[in-house]
């Protein structure tokens, strides 16, 4: 009996979270612009911090330290 509550409980979670994922009434252009325009943005500035020198030789460190470390 609580298998079943606890189901619906879930489907109704579930079903309500798409709703409002999927729901785009009142939305306007202008707010998708600058939705995808901040997306961008933060893309760019993550490549640029992922891809810096700093970061590459922390991570290459961090790999020969790991590759170097014998388990005994």
């Amino acid at each position: 009996m609580h298998h079943n509550r606890f189901r619906r409980a879930v489907t109704t979670i579930q079903d309500e979270f798409w709703r409002v994922a999927t729901d785009d009434a009142g939305m306007s252009t202008a707010e998708y612009a600058i939705g995808t325009i901040a997306a961008a943005a933060f893309g760019a500035i993550l490549y640029t911090v992922v891809s810096g020198d700093n970061v590459i030789s922390a991570l290459t460190g961090i790999i020969t330290k790991a590759l170097n470390t014998s388990v005994g």
